[in-house]
């Protein structure tokens, strides 16, 4: 175990939204250090969602990461000789770090052409509250529910 907790990193904003978390999606979303790359796609995926919906593009990939984002997760937890699932409320970085990675996931899994493409179909999907993303919240959800039983040997 370290001695000391890090320092968080501070995160500048990003240049068209002059918002943090972009930056922070955007940092999960790239492969080999290609920011740049990254920030185009998901800039391309903004502009698609805009003109596919109508709305304020940037309001829509927060509902959708809203959406994503799960309150409660299940852990192992050993006791006895037995192995339990123990729900457990999550803090609010982890939620937003579990949402993030789970609508670039099922984005990448989707069919379609480009990354771009693929992003903009999840982010629409998700804030409707449809998409894989959002099952699997709710699939972890309902795993949490069903295992509520053993929530007292939480730590």
């Amino acid at each position: 175990m370290r001695k000391h907790k890090p320092k968080p990193r501070v995160l500048t904003p990003d240049p068209r939204y002059n918002d943090e978390m972009v930056t922070r999606f955007v940092n999960h979303m790239m492969w080999e250090g290609k920011k740049s790359v990254a920030f185009r796609i998901f800039y391309e995926a903004l502009d698609l969602v805009k003109a596919r919906t109508n709305e304020d593009e940037l309001q829509v990939w927060k509902k959708a990461l809203n959406n994503v984002m799960p309150q409660v997760e299940v852990r192992s937890r050993r006791i006895g000789g037995a192995t339990f699932q123990i729900p457990t409320e999550l803090p609010a970085n982890r939620k937003v770090s579990i949402g993030i990675k789970w609508l670039i996931r099922y984005a990448r899994a989707r069919s379609g052409k480009g990354m771009a493409e693929k992003l903009a179909a999840e982010i629409i999907a998700a804030s409707k509250g449809e998409g894989n993303a959002v099952k699997k919240r709710e699939d972890t959800h309902k795993m949490a529910e069903s295992n509520r039983a053993f929530a007292h040997f939480r730590v």
